[in-house]
């Protein structure tokens, strides 16, 4: 546990609810909150894109922050910072305003200055620093994003005593993105004479890598699971970026995610319509009525529904689900409530399960949150097969709602999912190895086996809604991590 209070810069390319892809999103805004919560002083830092700029948002400007020149390499830019509460929060967040790089219709581009628009996120998060006289004692830095954060910290500051003593985290989110950019963008950065410290083999073959640079030169890494910390120092998960990992294994410490449960939480949620407790589970029955009414698909109080909340990548290993589930839903033994977007391959081939089975399947292209909270509260089990999961938080949603996980065994899967013991009553959910349409089918057939057995079902829920994977749980590791990392001397 960390000995005092301390001042924490969070810089990251994702916010819920002002900016979101994905996962990174949700953590940058409930760990910060935490973490000020129990009175840390946080400043979280993210651009201002187009889409933050929404008609029911206010925005004050920071004193003396208002458009400040910043060079990079040739390219003359100002930024200024203005700041809004998180919502649900007294917690101010700092946003990086430069239209010239942030007012685009999506979050990340193909852009040719795709690197600028997060250097510069980088440069004035810790500019604003100095500006507001903010002496951070960690900076904490997420994906490949900021991952020259650490490095333009160590070089670029070291002078000033605001700013030098800080130690630097990155947590890895997902490694599958690693900011990879042609060697000559170099200048770009502000560290051209510098260049004898970013990866030379690299360098010789022409690229550099933002993520490479922050394994490189953050004091600590994170990543989202303890299982995913050890599966991406392999070569088969880690992939070119596994040596990097294995060399800093000492400093790699994987930590599970939270639930925010003031947003998910079945006895509070005001997107469902009936609330329920692990010991008074009617409720739950109701909204799985309300969900399947809500799609017109038909109540059938014996056939269970299977949910799936996701983003349609590959990933997510949904042509598992497309080419096991189909004998399932044919028999009658099933019910399907799909929620999401992504790859046109899974969309058709989604919408085409729907258009053979209409009273058993409904699939609902593109995102709704009060939806997604009602698969949620209204399934009887969700569906995450994924190929890789750094750490997933549905799955989690899922036990808190009572809603069984039938997961792959991988990830941060594998750490929150117990499988199920019918012998003990223990477990949580079920999971399955192989990456194959059998596997999941088998996984599936368990979990229709067992809802047959009403008692052990309503076991099984129980167990999983009194599991605890709030951020009140997990910010006490990133405490605890911080406090090593400032007793540690600097190497």
């Amino acid at each position: 546990m960390l000995g005092g209070l301390v001042n924490i810069l969070f810089v990251t390319s994702e916010v819920a609810p002002f900016a979101k892809t994905g996962g990174l999103a949700d953590v940058s805004a409930a760990l910060p909150r935490q973490l000020h919560s129990r009175g840390h002083d946080v400043r979280v830092f993210l651009p201002l894109y187009q889409r933050v700029r929404t008609p029911d948002r206010r925005f004050a400007e920071v004193p003396g922050l208002k458009n400040v020149p910043l060079q990079l390499g040739p390219h003359a830019y100002t930024f200024s910072v203005l700041t809004s509460p998180l919502p649900g929060s007294d917690m101010p967040v700092y946003f990086v305003d430069c239209p010239r790089l942030y007012d685009r219709q999506n979050l990340y581009t193909q852009d040719e200055d795709e690197h600028l628009r997060f250097l510069l996120l980088g440069w004035a998060s810790l500019m604003a620093c100095q500006y507001m006289r903010f002496a951070p004692a960690i900076v904490h830095c997420n994906d490949w994003q900021t991952g020259l954060v650490p490095l333009i910290l160590r070089t670029r500051f070291d002078w000033d005593r605001l700013l030098a003593p800080a130690r630097t985290v990155l947590t890895i989110h997902n490694l599958s993105y690693a900011g990879v950019f042609p060697a000559s963008i170099l200048p770009d950065t502000g560290l051209g004479d510098s260049a004898h410290l970013f990866h030379q083999e690299q360098l010789r073959e022409g690229y550099v890598s933002f993520m490479v640079t922050g394994l490189l030169y953050a004091d600590l890494l994170t990543t989202v699971s303890p299982t995913y910390a050890r599966e991406i120092q392999t070569n088969e998960r880690g992939g070119w970026l596994a040596p990097f990992l294995r060399a800093r294994q000492e400093n790699l410490v994987g930590v599970l995610n939270g639930i925010d449960e003031a947003e998910w939480n079945p006895e509070t949620d005001p997107l469902i319509p009936h609330h329920y407790t692990a010991d008074s589970l009617e409720g739950k029955e109701r909204n799985k009525k309300a969900l399947l009414e809500s799609l017109g698909l038909p109540y059938v109080p014996d056939v269970p529904v299977a949910g799936i909340v996701s983003r349609l990548a590959g990933q997510k290993g949904l042509e598992l689900v497309l080419d096991a589930l189909p004998e399932i839903l044919g028999r009658g033994q099933l019910q399907l409530v799909v929620l999401g977007s992504g790859a046109p391959v899974y969309e058709e081939r989604f919408a085409q399960l729907q258009q053979r089975f209409p009273r058993r399947v409904c699939f609902y292209r593109g995102f709704s949150n009060p939806l997604a909270h009602l698969i949620e509260a209204g399934a009887d089990f969700f569906l995450m097969p994924s190929r890789h999961e750094p750490c997933g938080l549905n799955q989690m949603y899922s036990l808190r709602y009572g809603t069984v996980p039938v997961v792959r065994r991988t990830g941060g899967l594998a750490d929150t999912v117990r499988p199920w013991n019918a012998q003990t009553g223990e477990g949580t959910g079920f999971l399955f190895d192989h990456f194959t349409p059998a596997g999941l089918r088998w996984a599936v057939l368990q979990a229709l086996e067992t809802y047959a057995q009403r008692p052990a079902w309503r076991r099984l829920m129980k167990n999983g809604m009194r599991e605890n994977f709030s951020w009140d749980v997990q910010v006490q590791a990133y405490e605890q991590l911080y406090a090593r990392l400032l007793e540690t001397p600097r190497t």
